[in-house]
């Protein structure tokens, strides 16, 4: 996708997601689980790189690490992102004089220093330049496995399509902000959901490649919703779920289902009876989707369907989830969805006794 708008610090998607964990043992098997296969380990820390298709997922074990200490803190969870950068310098040193706090990250002998500044919940957001194969920070500072695939296909996951924040309630404008005034993010979608008994907010942010996306959601209302429910657990701010997207989503469903990956139960029936008169002519098979779960979202005016498939993880850690995506044309975020899914995840409260209806 070509650049939207003026694009300063010159980003091009994104180049990783940090993970790490209080206990060990967690992210490793969740990770192969998801279709990831361990390709390389860092040649003097205890970090591993797990790659499928372009997602790349660093397992950071390192025991004196900002990821241990941020994971100690916090569960284990998602403790760290890079973007991609044409010029990590120039981007560095811009977002300094622009107000961004730096992260010192320690390195070794002979070991790449990597460029970070303070982000959501205070973890380190990588600005990283050396992507390429054969010159990217992994072929300097990590050794490949010998005979491993260094892409390998998994389940058909491809790409690293959003990350959301999920923030304190009067926070979404700080962080709007904060991705406005560094990285030039325009916000494309504004949402405002209402269940029965309480409401979120979201505002999508987009980076000037197209290929960032960050939505940013808060708790509309006094009370113990969805949002405030991920930061008692959590214990503060910080990415609520990974979206990741393939070429055929049913396919790839399949695959998760028969790994074991536990899958959001599927919304009602009406939901499916009632696709073909929201999004008519969508041309999509409603009965495999509704087999699996999987939701529908989009346009058809004029004639030409253009469309999102979505299916989400249960929570895997922690709070944390997972989602998984087909683009077909459509570049939202199924709002279309939004409702009929907030509903679902609010009875799911009730039922837990997290959520009283009293």
């Amino acid at each position: 996708m070509a650049d939207l708008f003026e694009n300063p610090m010159g980003l091009m998607g994104f180049e990783f997601v940090e993970f790490a964990s209080p206990t060990p043992d967690v992210l490793e098997p969740l990770f192969e689980q998801l279709g990831f296969t361990l390709v390389a380990r860092h040649r003097s820390k205890d970090v591993l790189l797990y790659r499928q298709g372009d997602i790349n997922f660093i397992v950071n074990r390192d025991p004196k690490s900002p990821a241990a200490y941020f994971a100690a803190e916090h569960g284990p969870c998602a403790c760290g992102m890079a973007f991609r950068v044409r010029d990590s310098h120039h981007a560095y040193q811009r977002a300094l004089e622009l107000g961004a706090q730096p992260i010192e990250m320690p390195t070794g002998p002979m070991e790449l220093r990597l460029p970070a500044i303070k982000g959501i919940g205070g973890a380190p957001l990588y600005l990283i330049d050396r992507f390429k194969d054969g010159e990217s920070v992994y072929d300097i500072d990590f050794a490949f496995i010998e005979g491993v695939d260094r892409h390998p296909v998994g389940h058909g996951l491809k790409l690293i399509d959003h990350l959301t924040h999920n923030v304190y309630r009067g926070r979404m404008a700080f962080w709007g902000a904060f991705y406005e005034k560094l990285f030039n993010f325009k916000e494309i979608r504004y949402f405002d959901i209402q269940g029965e008994y309480t409401g979120l907010t979201s505002r999508a942010m987009t980076a000037p490649d197209g290929k960032i996306r960050i939505p940013l959601n808060e708790e509309s209302s006094k009370g113990s919703g969805q949002i405030e429910e991920f930061l008692m657990k959590f214990n503060g701010e910080g990415i609520q779920h990974v979206a990741l997207i393939c070429d055929d989503l049913l396919a790839t469903v399949d695959r998760l289902a028969l790994a074991g990956v536990p899958l959001m139960t599927a919304p009602s029936a009406s939901y499916y009876e009632m696709l073909d008169a929201r999004l008519p002519g969508h041309g999509q098979p409603v009965s495999e989707l509704q087999t699996r779960g999987i939701l529908l979202d989009g346009s058809t005016e004029g004639g030409k369907p253009r469309l999102l498939l979505q299916i989400f993880s249960g929570t895997l850690l922690g709070p944390v989830f997972f989602e998984f995506i087909q683009r077909k044309g459509d570049e939202g975020f199924g709002e279309g969805n939004f409702k009929a899914l907030f509903e679902s995840l609010e009875r799911d409260q009730i039922r837990r006794g997290v959520l009283a209806t009293e």
